[in-house]
């Protein structure tokens, strides 16, 4: 698929010096006041410039040429336009201040202001928004063979369950994996610093878990929390690459500051089901509650219809807990039946079984 978008002003001036044209481009929350000359001279028919800041004069221009200007949209905590995904620090950025003041908080506040509000134009910016980020999130994902985790955001840091689900996330990474999480706190904020801990030497992993242990929920609060794992960060940058898939849905959950790339998302089910459908090399769920079962069955829907191909590894893990305490592995048994994702599902007794069933299941 040819990529027709236009994402940092290096791309803008090689395609205008290379080409002269702009036509048929798309071009995503550039800063074009400094390419006036660029735009009067470039064909722009058919080009069109999504959040990109303009002189006026540009702005009349290229709509003359037959461009189409979809101007930036003031006093907003969030770009809707924007054409990369999140990075911790940017949506932490000022969390010296307190979390209040970061423009992840901000744009939880926004958001519930105007969710209930039944005005079509915050609906639609949170539409484009969780458009640029789907489209945004694929570009990160070409050629990745991802796997998702799955789990409670209750994990607290310092249990074993959580120093569990965080060597889980360094083994599928050494593995040549990406990991994929919800991106919020509890086991996926472990899994994502089990991927960033991957390059780094084993006893790192122990020093990190117990640093965290001193801020062991977000509950308490948010900036400690987020603080600890910036000081895990700043002690050995340069960590292993994962993605973190939140949602302001769940606004009081706070996204984690070890997914290098974070995919955060207004509508819950849109991130939900992408998460889901992205996990290309299987789905580990990991202990959790009512979020987590749900995605088990979100998961296993598509299986079950081929909706989206072969079926995909599913590994449910701790067998107490999804045959007893939640018992979804006897009912996702009986569904599979004989059909072909009966082959693609497994019960786990512990983390550490999980690369090896998932390669079982993938051969």
């Amino acid at each position: 698929m040819l990529d027709h978008e236009i994402e940092s002003l290096e791309e803008f001036d090689d395609v205008v010096e290379a080409t002269g044209s702009l036509s048929g481009w798309r071009l995503q929350s550039l800063d074009l006041r400094g390419r006036d000359g660029a735009l009067a001279s470039a064909e722009t028919d058919g080009a069109v410039f999504l959040g990109c800041a303009m002189s006026a004069e540009s702005v009349v221009r290229v709509q003359e040429n037959g461009g189409l200007v979809f101007p930036p949209v003031p006093k907003l905590p969030f770009n809707p336009y924007r054409g990369r995904l999140y990075t911790p620090e940017e949506l932490f950025s000022g969390l010296a201040e307190g979390y209040e003041n970061t423009p992840d908080a901000g744009s939880y506040a926004w958001f519930r202001r105007t969710k209930s509000d039944g005005d079509v134009f915050s609906s639609m910016l949170r539409a484009v928004h969780d458009d640029a980020i789907s489209d945004a999130l694929d570009e990160q994902l070409v050629g990745a063979r991802v796997v998702g985790v799955m789990g409670g955001h209750k994990l607290a840091r310092g249990s074993a369950a959580y120093a569990g689900a965080a060597r889980l996330g360094r083994a599928l990474t050494r593995e040549g994996h990406t990991v994929a999480t919800g991106g919020g706190p509890g086991a996926m904020e472990a899994a994502n610093l089990g991927a960033y801990a991957a390059p780094f030497e084993d006893g790192m992993l122990d020093k990190a878990l117990e640093m965290l242990s001193t801020a062991p929920s977000f509950e308490e609060s948010v900036g400690e929390w987020a603080r600890a794992a910036f000081a895990v960060r700043d002690g050995w940058p340069g960590g292993g690459v994962s993605v973190g898939i939140p949602t302001w849905f769940y606004g009081h959950e706070p996204p984690n500051a070890f997914a290098q790339h974070i995919a955060k998302y207004f509508v819950n089910a849109v991130r939900e089901d992408g998460l889901l459908a992205r996990s290309n090399a299987g789905v580990v769920f990991l202990p959790g509650a009512a979020g987590t079962v749900q995605e088990i069955f979100d998961n296993a829907t598509p299986n079950y219809y081929q909706s989206r191909g072969a079926p995909t590894p599913m590994v449910l893990v701790d067998e107490e807990h999804w045959t007893r305490t939640l018992p979804c592995w006897p009912l996702l048994r009986a569904l599979a039946g004989e059909r072909p994702m009966a082959s693609r599902i497994a019960l786990a007794g512990s983390v550490e079984e999980v690369p090896e069933t998932l390669a079982r299941l993938r051969g």
